[in-house]
């Protein structure tokens, strides 16, 4: 799809900015003259407008009116003047500017909260995860609760954050994993594996299994738990001893005796309350977070919007309620697959509540009757370190029973996985990738020597990260030069645009950039020219004094800027 237009609209209609995009170089300009030296391109909005674009496409309000390297740092007059005037941003695409006829997509949010909140698509508002749902459907079909999300899909068609203007493909935010940056290129490739979803479920699991087990380790190693309890038995075994010989009638002996399991009983069950407790959190804290994913659409409200799209595409050959059935289906099956232990706890945690229950009430009637005993006060400190060593005993030996069975739970996980990575990994789906990744090549250095004299490429390495296996890409030059980042950047965008289209994978056919006055003149001129000749829209932001001046036509800028006349003009409203 393609941008159309941005307009930025007061509450009361009033239009700030009417922004009308085309194909090939659209340029936000930045004319603030140069006059004494020290006048800048801050704070003019030429970033605000990609942002507002992101916005529109599921970004956060926060962007619009936060530092990106702070979020605690807000700019209080831009944040103001958007939710005082109640601005609205409404972005247009379109699957073919030159056709009048073909599909478009009103996408409209402004700033407010709660019942205040626009956030509409094709005049319906959503919730944020029906918001998220609706574009993943309308742009790429089928898609959404997959993995990768629909942000990630388009994180290369957006570049204005640091990470995204400094490195090719590592380009979404620095907590990403790099199997995450994996299936990523594995989609936008082309190279489909169905059990991809099943890998993140396991790992998702694995990793719930191994913060248990961390946990369980948080004081010792299992082998220091072990070597103590061996140390532990010893002194218990000395201490039986010794209390043996006192003189005790047969009664106060077994009642003794007795007691002594009760607690080490009471202890060791408390201890196994506890770690069925601490499970069952943890499975519930993943269960939600998945759940969070889960859609709940008005069919009835969306039926129009689908029917409408089928009208248009007559390729789509899945009802919108087979999709949403679909949707949910898959939900519901993750949430099963966690969750799957639930009942199992429940059932063991309301009987040893119930055993811990009879046990204390068993210690109750014991201690009683021991304590009646003249011969107690002799044994008192004696019976006092015995019942410490049992309770120690007990947790030690508790925090290995857990220890073995998340160890197995992990041995169980991590097998599945392999299985899948089996397939992953296999010589005839590393020749799939291979395969796609010779014919993007094609494009990517075809694209780098027209525009730069020089021919990149992207290649695929298989690397092991924490023991598992995973696929690495990196981009290159194959002349080994040091080529600019910049260069790099927009050839691999542009050359996916190409490539995308050869091999009927969905993508946006727009390109936003920012700072584009870090590159020279001649690639500047030499992007502007291709991507007007393959009908790319290339958005970029740069200042006035920066452009070429073959570049300096009305017929490339879609918006002018200045420090008299910025984005929201909010100095205008407030003389107003």
């Amino acid at each position: 799809m393609f941008l159309k237009s941005l307009i930025i609209t007061g509450g009361d209609g009033y239009v700030i900015r009417d922004i009308r995009f085309h194909l090939g170089l659209n340029l936000i300009l930045d004319e603030t003259p140069i006059v004494t030296g020290r006048e800048t391109g801050n704070n003019v909005g030429k970033t605000t407008v990609l942002k507002l674009i992101d916005f529109c496409l599921g970004a956060s309000a926060k962007g619009i009116y936060s530092d990106y390297e702070n979020k605690k740092n807000e700019y209080k007059l831009v944040k103001d003047f958007l939710i005082t005037n109640n601005v609205l941003v409404s972005l247009v695409l379109k699957d073919d500017l030159l056709k009048e006829e073909s599909r478009e997509v009103l996408i409209e949010r402004n700033f407010l909260t709660r019942k205040d909140k626009i956030q509409r698509i094709d005049g319906n508002n959503k919730t944020d995860d029906e918001f998220e749902e609706a574009l993943t459907s309308l742009l790429f079909p089928g898609h959404y609760g997959g993995k990768p999300t629909f942000r990630q899909i388009i994180a290369h068609n957006i570049r204005y954050k640091d990470i995204s203007i400094n490195n090719t493909l590592k380009n979404l935010d620095r907590y990403t994993r790099d199997d995450e940056y994996e299936t990523l290129y594995l989609f936008l490739l082309g190279c489909d594996f169905e059990q991809g979803n099943v890998k993140q479920e396991l790992r998702s699991q694995i990793d719930v299994e191994e913060k248990f087990k961390r946990r369980l380790e948080s004081d010792q190693t299992k082998s220091a738990y072990e070597t103590a309890l061996a140390l532990l038995q010893s002194e218990i075994e000395e201490l039986e001893r010794k209390k043996s010989s006192f003189n005790l009638n047969p009664n106060f002996e077994s009642d003794l005796d007795e007691l002594n399991r009760i607690k080490y009983q009471v202890n060791l069950t408390s201890s196994e309350i506890g770690r069925l407790e601490l499970r069952k959190n943890l499975i519930l804290e993943a269960q939600r977070e998945i759940q969070s994913s889960q859609s709940s659409i008005n069919v009835k409200q969306l039926q129009q919007i689908y029917e409408q799209a089928t009208s248009l595409v007559s390729e789509i050959q899945k009802t919108f309620e087979e999709l949403y059935d679909f949707h949910n289906r898959m939900v519901e099956s993750k949430i099963k697959f966690i969750s799957k232990d639930l009942p199992k706890i429940d059932v063991e945690l309301t009987a040893k509540r119930e055993h811990l229950k009879r046990l204390l009430t068993k210690e109750v009637e014991l201690t009683s009757v021991i304590t009646q005993s003249d011969s107690f006060d002799a044994l008192e400190k004696l019976i006092a370190e015995l019942n410490v060593k049992y309770q120690m005993k007990g947790e030690y030996e508790n925090i290995l029973r857990q220890l073995d069975s998340v160890e197995s739970r992990l041995t169980e996980l991590n097998n599945n996985l392999a299985t899948i990575d089996n397939a992953l990994f296999s010589n005839e789906f590393a020749l799939k990738i291979k395969e796609q990744v010779d014919k993007f090549n094609l494009h990517f250095s075809a694209v780098s020597y027209e525009l730069y004299g020089e021919k990149y490429a992207l290649k695929f390495d298989t690397k092991t990260v924490k023991g598992r296996r995973i696929y690495e890409f990196s981009a290159f030059n194959i002349n080994f030069s040091s080529g600019k980042k910049q260069g790099e950047i927009s050839c691999f965008d542009i050359a996916y645009t190409l490539f995308a289209d050869e091999e009927n994978i969905p993508c946006m056919h727009f390109l936003l950039n920012d700072k584009k006055e870090l590159m020279h003149d001649n690639q500047l001129l030499r992007i502007a020219h291709f991507v007007n000749t393959k009908g790319i829209q290339f958005v970029a932001s740069i200042l006035k004094d920066k452009l070429p001046s073959d570049l300096n036509k009305d017929e490339y800028v879609v918006v002018k800027l200045s420090q008299d006349d910025k984005l929201f003009g909010i100095e205008k409203f407030a003389d107003a």
